[in-house]
């Protein structure tokens, strides 16, 4: 039998004026709201379905909703980013669960198996974000749950550094470097590649 994979993706409801509030404050309230919606819904829609995986969504504010219908919902808390992921990582039930944001519009389903496969030899894996950050994290959880979230400098070029720091004398797998959208200028350079939704190109 094999083990049960789990993705969990991180997102907020999506609120006028609540979130991606850089991106808004550059691109305006009511495209950065778009963007969210359509970002996730897009997600959704390539990585939900895949039988090599459950898909789980990670929702803040914990009571909001309704999201959409065939995945499990997981409330993230309270807390900071690192807080927050480490109490979701421990949800699902037994088997790898890799985190990712919903405001990634490069990855693929095979990037997410890649993932999955990493932490069949690896306790952890990181997917790089162009920013010093990163758009993944997967986590092993056996033979006992490791959390590479303390003291890290988040939202910052620093915070995969501080996370790979945790994880000293583990072993670490990375994945391929993407681009998240939290600025006007990540907006319109991965709307330039082809990778938003046609939507956008009202502007």
């Amino acid at each position: 039998m094999s083990i049960p994979r789990h993705l969990v993706i991180f997102t907020r409801w999506p609120r006028y004026g609540a979130g991606k509030r850089r991106l808004a404050a550059e691109i305006g309230a009511i495209e950065a709201l778009r963007f969210q919606r359509t970002a996730l819904s897009l997600m959704l829609r390539r990585l939900g379905a895949d039988p090599r995986w459950t898909t789980w969504l990670a929702v803040t504010p914990d009571r909001s909703g309704p999201w959409p219908a065939g995945f499990g919902i997981l409330p993230q808390g309270q807390g900071n980013l690192g807080q927050r992921m480490a109490r979701v990582a421990r949800l699902p039930p037994p088997g790898p669960v890799l985190i990712i944001g919903s405001d990634i519009p490069g990855i693929t389903r095979e990037m997410v198996a890649h993932g999955f496969r990493a932490l069949g030899d690896h306790a952890a894996v990181f997917g790089p974000a162009t920013d010093g950050g990163y758009w993944a994290v997967g986590l092993r959880r056996r033979p006992h749950f490791v959390a590479p979230f303390d003291d890290v400098r988040w939202s910052t070029e620093h915070a995969l550094a501080d996370s790979l720091a945790n994880l000293t004398g583990s072993s670490v797998a990375l994945l391929d470097m993407l681009e998240d959208v939290d600025d006007a200028r990540s907006f319109f350079r991965l709307r330039q590649r082809g990778l938003l939704d046609t939507h956008f190109a009202r502007r």
